[in-house]
């Protein structure tokens, strides 16, 4: 027989390597076939593969997510400028959906236009008191007695004028909008009448004499 040699090797060595190397072997080849094979789309995941619209509205919203304070803070002035024009937009308009909340509703569009498509003494009061603030600063006394007359009877007018407008407005409004909430209409018609015609916001959507 012939001699051992001086350093045998351990068999247990021999054959732990030869398992990694064959572990090793088929680890990489499932790795290739794995990168071949056409994935199932379900199969990593346990749920079906979203729409490209959803996956497209999901990476909009992650990135127009603010990140920081500031991000934020400047996002919500750019909403409310935004908010801010599209209600100038609407009082130009007369578009409901972005009204305020104290002009929304057919109540207060009614009487929005109730009121635009009348005379109002109330809404030359601007004028009237030019007049007669120019004529009271004139020294001459029958003009200073004509300008506080004049006064006088604008107010009157006014008064009686907006009196008449809110009965027969209440009596319009009971009859054309039972069931609806018509608290603080009158009042909202009666500071519309006070301002001008082409000054009021919203826009009067309807002509002079044009009842609604």
């Amino acid at each position: 027989m012939g001699s051992n040699p001086g350093h045998p090797v351990p068999l247990g060595f021999v054959f732990r390597s030869r398992a990694k190397e064959e572990k090793a072997q088929a680890a990489d080849k499932a790795l290739v076939t794995d990168s071949n094979e056409t994935r199932h789309p379900e199969a990593p995941k346990g749920r079906p593969t979203p729409k490209r619209s959803e996956a497209q509205s999901q990476r909009r919203s992650v990135a127009n997510t603010p990140t920081t304070r500031k991000e934020a803070a400047k996002r919500g002035r750019e909403e409310r400028r935004a908010a801010l024009e599209k209600q100038r937009q609407a009082l130009a308009g007369g578009d409901e959906r972005y009204l305020p909340a104290r002009d929304k509703g057919p109540v207060r569009k009614f009487v929005r236009d109730w009121i635009d498509s009348r005379f109002n003494v109330a809404e030359f009061f601007l004028p009237m008191a030019v007049v007669i603030l120019v004529l009271s600063m004139v020294r001459v006394g029958a003009l200073q007695n004509i300008a506080l007359l004049l006064w006088l009877v604008v107010i009157v007018l006014i008064v009686l004028d907006s009196f008449v407008t809110a009965f027969r407005l209440k009596k319009r409004l009971a009859e054309r909008y039972p069931d609806e909430n018509r608290r603080g209409a009158v009042a909202y018609a009666l500071m519309r009448s006070l301002q001008m015609r082409r000054l009021r916001l919203p826009k009067p959507q309807v002509k002079r004499g044009e009842r609604p």
